[in-house]
């Protein structure tokens, strides 16, 4: 899983997929992979590439102190 972002949007882009969200959607994203995890376990690791790629865009763009 990719994911690119410029000023406004992010882009996460999958093996065969690919899809663009506006930067203040962020959140919204994380807590929704985040809760199909925690909703579905059966689906093992298939979250972890998106939630991964999310996570680490959150920490790219959180201020530095």
């Amino acid at each position: 899983m990719k994911v690119t972002h410029d000023e406004t949007s992010f882009t996460l882009t999958g093996r065969i997929w690919a899809a663009n969200y506006p930067l203040e959607e962020l959140p919204r994203w994380l807590a929704f992979y985040r809760s199909r995890k925690a909703r579905f376990p059966r689906t093992g690791a298939s979250y972890d590439a998106t939630l991964a790629a999310l996570e680490e865009l959150e920490r790219r763009l959180a201020p530095r102190s």
